[in-house]
């Protein structure tokens, strides 16, 4: 493989030796890497007809340090398909992408991930939200919405879109409806509130938002939003969220 050529025992970890013919990782140090069977990888280097698990091409991806796309691409060419996306809920983004944030001065904007955890934001977003001062766990919208004391009192419509927001939620859950975080997430909900109990498993499907409409700041000012949502990583299902002020 192109990839296994690129690769040095060094850049994986592993001692380098002297008296290499060609450049890149050997076959049997992949297999050792990932810990699947040399036979079975070679078979599938070699474009074979064997039937490969998710986890093995999981394994072989990380072994081979593949990014979001290739490791994509793998899963399309082997299942056709493209991997689960838990295998993608990383909590960084790019340099770039933060600096875009930080570019939209005065728009309140942040990037989540397909289980609605914030994992990127801006000054302005953390007037709004203070997601800085939150623990890890607490940075998640939903979390946010239903489970949080001191933010209901600020959402005055918030009868009107916490359903939609959940809706829209919900949503999203279909593209990894066994996915352990989010299920971990949606019984922590279910407990803490009575609503999103009620409403996870009769939601209203009317309307959908990604975003909160109204705000009431600090100090008491009520600020009215409309969102638009911007595409961050197709591979790993993040989104921006990007508020403007009506």
């Amino acid at each position: 493989m192109r990839q296994r050529a690129k690769l040095s025992p060094a850049t994986v970890g592993l001692p380098t030796n002297g008296g290499r013919r060609t450049p890149g990782l050997r076959r049997e140090e992949v297999a050792q890497l990932a810990g699947v069977g040399l036979t079975w990888y070679t078979w599938f280097e070699q474009g074979r007809d064997i039937q490969v698990s998710e986890s093995f091409l999981l394994k072989i991806s990380k072994a081979l340090k593949l990014d979001d796309s290739d490791c994509s691409r793998l899963f399309l060419l082997a299942h056709r398909r493209p991997p689960p996306p838990e295998a993608y809920q990383w909590p960084t983004v790019t340099p770039f992408i933060q600096q875009l944030l930080d570019d939209l001065v005065t728009r309140p904007a942040y990037v989540l991930n397909l289980r609605w955890d914030v994992i990127a934001w801006n000054a302005a977003a953390d007037c709004l939200f203070d997601f800085s001062s939150r623990d890890l766990s607490d940075r998640n919208l939903m979390r946010l919405v239903f489970a949080d004391p001191g933010m209901r009192p600020r959402l005055p419509r918030w009868q009107e879109e916490a359903p939609r927001l959940l809706a829209q939620f919900r949503s999203d859950l279909a593209s990894a409806p066994d996915d352990p975080a989010m299920l971990t997430l949606i019984d922590e909900l279910k407990r803490l509130s009575p609503d999103f109990r009620r409403w996870i498993e009769q939601p209203s499907m009317d309307s959908y938002s990604r975003g909160i409409g109204v705000v009431l700041d600090d100090r008491g000012t009520r600020l009215n939003f409309a969102h638009e949502m911007l595409l961050v990583d197709e591979h790993r299902h993040l989104r921006m969220i990007v508020y403007f002020q009506k």
